[in-house]
């Protein structure tokens, strides 16, 4: 009969036990002169030093090269978020752009053609209208400026302050329209409802429009389905918020330019257009 032990674990139980590799190792070191032990002891220190090193270094390059990939990497643009300095590069359209004709609301002469997609609820677009009438005073003969209509869905004026001025133009002319606008885009706080749709008809009397001719046509909304066909065309072309450009060269070639560009971004532009 086999009799299984009982008291392996008990430290009562007398067992007896193997020497340990600890034990050996000291021993060994023990009959080692004292110059060969310090040697030993230095070399092993400078390797672990070494190897300590080695690694920071390691992590320092690494992380100095993620810093320069987030430096150099390009940042997407934001057009129609918080006001921010856009992205000078254009891009090509996506579409073919209408051409100009006498349908479009044109401002100035020249070789060079920007139509602008605008929506005169747009906050951007309030800021970038300044610039525009700056190059136009600063390109005179060289640059002509064609107004189109892109009013987003979520400006609940937008719609109708872009038919008023078609309206305008219907009664006033060409000047009458661009007299009209730029009055809505000086007075006008954006976002949606900033200028009031009850004072369409007085700022066209103060223009000298007729009233009640005025309030005849927009209240008509003969001019609903021009603005949604230019919305949508230009949107076939490439724009997607406001204000979407397209700068039209010498050569018939169109740019895409989106959001409000400082003047001295679209000047450089221009410049390079004109080969100036």
């Amino acid at each position: 009969m086999t009799h299984t032990p009982t008291h392996l674990n008990d430290p009562d139980f007398d067992q007896p036990t193997a020497p340990s590799r600890s034990a050996e190792q000291s021993s060994f070191l023990g009959q080692l002169p004292p110059k060969v032990v310090f040697i030993g002891g230095m070399l092993g220190s400078l390797m672990v030093l070494f190897t300590i090193g080695f690694f920071i270094l390691l992590w320092i390059l690494l992380k100095g090269n993620s810093f320069s990939i987030a430096k150099s990497a390009p940042v997407p643009v934001v057009n129609q978020g918080a006001p921010s300095a856009a992205n000078p590069q254009a891009q090509a359209p996506t579409g073919p752009v209408p051409p100009v004709t006498k349908a479009d609301h044109v401002r100035g002469s020249g070789d060079i053609t920007f139509i602008e997609y605008s929506d005169i609820e747009c906050p951007f677009c309030k800021r970038f209208h300044p610039t525009m009438l700056q190059v136009m005073n600063e390109y005179k003969g060289k640059v002509k400026w064609v107004y189109r209509h892109f009013p987003l869905s979520f400006h609940a004026n937008a719609q109708k302050e872009a038919e008023a001025t078609d309206c305008v133009a219907e009664l006033g002319g060409n000047d009458a329209f661009w007299s009209y606008l730029d009055k809505l885009f000086e007075r006008t706080t954006s976002n949606g409802t900033g200028f009031a749709l009850d004072a369409l008809v007085p700022l066209a009397k103060e223009i000298g429009l007729n009233e009640t001719k005025f309030k005849n046509c927009l209240d008509s909304g003969k001019y609903a389905q021009h603005v949604t066909d230019e919305t949508n065309a230009g949107a076939a072309a490439g724009v997607n918020g406001t204000p979407g450009s397209f700068l039209i060269g010498k050569d018939g070639q169109a740019q895409l330019i989106s959001g409000a560009l400082p003047y001295e971004q679209i000047k450089a532009v221009i410049e390079a257009e004109l080969g100036t």
